[in-house]
């Protein structure tokens, strides 16, 4: 296709622009509990399960555990009789370990394709313009699988299509069909009609149970159907998302590679603690802790925030007396830099707090987000407008490598999760690293 001046029709979808040949959908198979397994190959095809935080509810579960009644979103103590009864390995979250997990299935995943945007911990889309011309689609897939496997021992599924919302179906298709070795290759549109015809409208991506109801009410009841029908008034009936939908599954892509773009509006850190925390100081490391985190998303972003909002509050659910309370302060400028929030989280926390409670939650909040790059100087600030801070930036690196640098801020008492099953931190921590004995 030449290329042309691009125009947007009003959907989303640019006119007369150069598009992708191929884009693929890298999905790890139930992730968190496969890696839980790499570094345990004793539990072989034992059903797996993985708790929340503070060890409350079921977040994942392997096929296995599925088969035997577990449930994501279970309150643990709902389904503590078949975890024992069938012995389903039980894990408390450890994302450290499944963030770097995730960050080796990506490095794998760039050193064979031209470009790649992560989607999600277990998930990336991939441009695989080009390599049509050199070896067939589905034998590709198979080896970037292999490579994977090779690299992380992470089993995935392969996905490959025209558009992305297709390549979600050629990887329904991956995972529903074991015939197909976990990789499907949709690039030819009969094979899309074919599994679509197979599809429940519900299961396609963006539409979900929220309006599959309404689609059936239309009588669309599968993948096809939705397909079949008039973009313009899906777009009428639903959304421009909608619209968007019924295009990508027609082979026009809408949906870009990268939606880095879209900016998060608000960026909340909170948590549930493990134990009710009845004192400031450990309070304070609780919210310092978010915060942190907070602005390390901001950064990951490319963006500033100029409101920060710090809330405090009980439990709803005890018979404790209750109290909820928040506090938001506006900077005098954007910033990105931990510590210009950090500067008035004591204070924020210091006008909220009530002594003789027994807090259940604490959270922080920024605001007023914009990007980095249209943020606009301070005459009066000077050198105190602390926004893009290369040092920071190094910090966020080294960290993710799994070094453990904190501010003076963080070091004391903080409010811990309850983690009683928490695996071994096998790739971030020297002293979790296994060691092998040789006779």
């Amino acid at each position: 296709m030449k290329d042309a001046t691009a125009f947007n029709d009003g959907t989303g979808c640019e006119v007369n622009k150069p598009q992708l040949s191929c884009i693929a959908l890298v999905d790890i198979d139930s992730a968190y509990a496969s890696m839980e397994r790499v570094f345990r190959p004793d539990l072989g095809d034992r059903g797996i399960a993985i708790l929340s935080n503070n060890d409350g509810a079921v977040v994942a579960a392997n096929k296995a555990a599925k088969a035997l009644g577990i449930r994501t979103g279970t309150p643990h103590f709902k389904v503590k009789d078949i975890i024992e009864k069938h012995r389903i390995a039980l894990f408390s979250s450890n994302y450290a370990l499944y963030g770097d997990l995730s960050n080796r299935v990506m490095m794998a995943i760039e050193s064979m394709v031209p470009a790649y945007c992560q989607y999600s911990i277990d998930e990336a889309f991939l441009d695989l313009s080009g390599i049509e011309r050199v070896e067939p689609l589905e034998l590709f897939g198979r080896r970037l699988k292999q490579r994977i496997w090779d690299w992380t021992r992470l089993p995935v599924k392969v996905g490959i299509a025209p558009t992305k919302t297709l390549a979600k179906v050629a990887s329904y298709g991956a995972k529903k069909y074991p015939a197909t070795g976990n990789v499907v290759d949709l690039s030819q549109r009969d094979r899309q009609r074919k599994l679509m015809a197979l599809m429940d409208v519900g299961e396609i991506w963006g539409v979900g149970s929220r309006l599959r109801w309404q689609l059936n009410e239309l009588n669309v009841h599968t993948a096809l159907d939705l397909a079949d029908q008039r973009p313009k008034d899906m777009r009428r009936y639903f959304s421009v998302n909608m619209e968007r939908t019924v295009r990508e599954l027609n082979g026009e892509q809408c949906f870009p590679l990268d939606d880095s773009s879209a900016q998060k509006q608000q960026i909340v850190v909170s948590r549930s603690f493990g134990e009710r925390v009845t004192e400031f100081d450990e309070m304070f490391g609780a919210v310092t802790n978010y915060t942190v985190r907070a602005a390390e998303k901001l950064r990951s972003q490319g963006g500033t925030a100029q409101l920060f909002t710090l809330f405090i509050r009980t439990s709803p659910f005890s018979a404790d007396p209750q109290y909820s309370k928040s506090v938001t302060t506006r900077l005098p400028w954007p910033t990105d830099d931990t510590r210009a929030f950090l500067a008035r989280a004591r204070t924020l926390l210091e006008s909220i707090w009530r002594p003789g409670y027994r807090y259940a939650k604490a959270g922080v909040m920024l605001g007023e987000i914009a990007p980095l790059k249209q943020n606009q100087a301070d005459l009066f600030q000077g050198d105190e407008r602390p926004a893009g801070n290369p040092l920071l930036g190094l910090i966020d690196r080294m960290n993710k490598k799994g070094l453990d640098i904190r501010f003076a801020a963080q070091v004391g008492p903080a409010g811990k999760m309850k983690q009683a099953r928490l695996s071994p931190h096998y790739t971030t921590r020297f002293s979790d690293v296994p060691i092998a004995k040789i006779k």
